[in-house]
């Protein structure tokens, strides 16, 4: 080998440990992508002395990200399957090409980590007496695509952690909407269970003793959707409700109130199912409205279930709403109210046969005297026993209201 050929050689070899050196402390500097692929551009076509380069890097689909002295706009054009099949570095005449534009380059270079395909690289040289290093090509993509891989990596694994956080907070926030203390006394006993099948969800449950002692509410509702938009949209349904209880006594009032902030708030995108009933101590009634809701259970002094189903349609979806009737039950001194969401009822087991509200009637009738915490863990049970353990696809909530006010 003569002194010009190893002048040659050893200087195109500097060139490349340079452009090694340079891709490397960009990749250390945490350059963003763009400035990579540009950094990588300018190596290939400058220092290398390349006459055409295409790089198409696997994302959602296979994109050409860097591309230069080319006739055709690879960005637009798919790389087809004879290039994709392509395992080792190959010479573009001797492929049966059926995207006939990649015959302006010479070379088709895939790009692996670890036996994982990550690019293809399509170059032509300045001359025949140029040599391309297809190596020293490979190893520089190599070098560049997996910082990048690396910080997408990184970046989802923050966008996670930010989400968990969002999720976090709230799921606190949530907490805060259903009532820390209910009530266990002589007079009146309730019981309720919750779980979100996601950290957060869009089922809601109240208690709330009015101005007057001798009333109290208990609800119930299942907003559209599920996760952090449904937890927002209840919250501040929750406010509203908190706000307005203090006319509670007057269930239509509430409902028609309640709807319209919704359908203000939620501008008809969502809409909630609900169930409201305020129950008098004195006149020993239970005035109600059900909108749209799974019909909450009762039990009047002896185990026979009525459903409750008169009121409304869902909230949220016509202001005005377009009907309204209020339900009462009289002579009501001894009972039960159950009331729940459709992540009950629409549990499936692995025959997709779901629980249904048959079922349910028939287990609370013939659990009517049992204790409502030991009735919640038997519920639970048999839940589990009928969907054979496997995950609940919906939020699971219910409440149990027993009342004995036969001495009043």
């Amino acid at each position: 080998m003569d002194q010009n050929s190893l002048q040659t050689k050893f200087f195109q070899k500097e060139l490349e440990v340079n452009a090694l050196m340079e891709i490397t402390q960009a990749v250390n500097n945490n350059l963003p992508e763009e400035d990579l692929y540009k950094i990588f551009e300018f190596t290939l076509r400058a220092n290398l002395q390349m006459e055409k380069l295409s790089l198409f890097v696997m994302e959602e689909d296979w994109e050409c990200k860097v591309q230069f002295g080319t006739s055709q706009d690879f960005t637009q054009v798919k790389m087809g399957q004879t290039c994709l099949s392509a395992r080792k570095i190959t010479y573009i005449d001797q492929m049966d090409l059926d995207v006939s534009c990649f015959e302006e380059f010479e070379i088709i270079i895939p790009v692996l980590h670890k036996d994982r395909l990550l690019a293809f690289v399509f170059v032509k040289s300045k001359g025949p007496e140029i040599n391309v290093d297809t190596t020293f090509i490979q190893a520089l993509s190599n070098i560049m695509l997996v910082a990048i891989e690396n910080k997408r990596l990184a970046r989802k694994q923050l966008e996670q952690q930010a989400l968990q956080r969002d999720m976090e907070i709230a799921k606190n926030v949530q907490n805060y909407l259903f009532p820390k203390d209910l009530p266990n006394n002589d007079k009146i006993h309730i019981e309720a269970y919750y779980q979100p099948c996601r950290t957060v969800g869009g089922d809601y449950y109240d208690y709330i003793t009015l101005e007057q002692d001798d009333q109290f509410v208990v609800c119930i509702a299942d907003v559209s959707g599920k996760g952090i938009p449904a937890a927002i949209l209840m919250s501040n349904f929750q406010a509203v409700l908190r706000t307005i209880s203090r006319t509670a006594d007057n269930p239509v009032s509430v409902v028609n109130e309640l709807n319209y902030h919704l359908c203000k708030n939620a501008n008809r995108e969502n809409f909630i199912t609900f169930f409201l009933a305020v129950y008098d101590y004195k006149k020993k009634d239970l005035r109600y409205i059900n909108a749209g809701h799974n019909p909450p259970l009762l039990m009047n002094g002896k185990p026979e279930v009525e459903k409750l189903t008169v009121g409304t349609t869902v909230l949220g979806a016509f202001e005005p709403l377009p009907f309204i009737e209020m339900g009462r039950v009289e002579d009501l001194d001894e009972f039960s109210l159950f009331l729940f969401t459709d992540g009950l009822t629409e549990t499936f087991n692995k025959a997709e046969e779901e629980f249904g509200s048959e079922r349910l009637e028939e287990f609370l009738e013939a659990n009517y005297n049992t204790p409502l915490s030991e009735l919640h863990s038997k519920l639970l049970a048999e839940l589990y026993n009928f969907s054979e353990e496997r995950n609940f696809t919906d939020d699971l909530t219910f409440l149990s209201c027993r009342v004995n006010n036969a001495s009043v």
